[in-house]
């Protein structure tokens, strides 16, 4: 299965992703994360592992990466960076550290005042998710920037599901609205993940969502993982909300 996380910033959307992979893994899934968020420096302190390098770079680099696009203008779909499907097996391992059977990929970060944007990135990592050929027990979890903007960029369109991070702010509800028209304009399925919620709110945020059935997990405000993520340290806590997630997400 091959999972897209979204929300707007601060939602928790890194945590979320970093939580599922790890109980994913207790499960006995074998789970690739793939960081595509060149300004979060937090999911793999998160995850318990270094921080690897641009995968980029494995193809030369953002700037190569950016030439050879251009040289294909105006036909940039035609660029290819993938000759035959990948396995997990196939990603060399400098660019793909492991801890307790997760594995991480970042496919970019900003080094430098001026580089230029994010598209080759993004052109890089649809293609990257679209030729990952995944065995039975495999999961990919992909981590996106904050928003919008990789629906731009046809991330989604390889993936097999959305998970949207909803915390309690008018800004995050609205921004679903966008999320689940996008969504369904390219026949993928959204679901809704209530996060930092306590009764009140969480009644009013499933009450407020237009279709109730598209919320597979409500989880609720917790000051240990917001202390960890503040320290910039390994997350550790077990949630049995996460596990009912992706045991929905199995089911569906």
């Amino acid at each position: 299965m091959k999972l897209v996380i979204c929300g707007k910033g601060g939602s928790g959307k890194s945590t979320i992703a970093a939580l599922l992979a790890k109980s994913l893994v207790k499960n006995g899934s074998s789970v690739l994360v793939i960081d595509t968020d060149e300004s979060n420096f937090g999911l793999h302190r998160q995850l318990g592992i270094d921080l690897p390098p641009d995968f980029t770079d494995y193809f030369g680099g953002k700037k190569t990466v950016l030439e050879k696009i251009m040289q294909a203008e105006p036909d940039w779909e035609s660029v290819s960076f993938f000759e035959d499907e990948w396995s997990f097996s196939d990603i060399p391992p400098a660019y793909c550290p492991e801890k307790d059977g997760v594995k991480l990929i970042s496919i970019g970060k900003i080094h430098e005042v001026g580089e230029g944007c994010a598209c080759p990135m993004g052109m890089l990592v649809k293609q990257f998710i679209g030729n990952l050929r995944l065995n039975p027990d495999e999961v990919v979890i992909t981590d996106t920037e904050a928003g919008i903007e990789h629906f731009g960029r046809g991330i989604e369109e390889n993936a097999d599901a959305i998970l949207m991070v909803i915390d309690p702010s008018y800004e995050s509800m609205r921004l679903s609205e966008k999320v689940a028209e996008l969504s369904g304009s390219i026949g993928k399925p959204v679901y809704f993940v209530l996060n930092k919620v306590d009764g009140a709110n969480e009644q009013f945020m499933r009450e407020t969502l237009e279709d109730r059935n598209t919320v597979i997990a409500a989880i609720p405000a917790d000051s240990s993982l917001s202390l960890a993520g503040l320290r910039g340290e390994e997350i550790m806590t077990d949630k049995a909300e996460i596990k009912h997630l992706w045991q929905t997400l199995m089911e569906n």
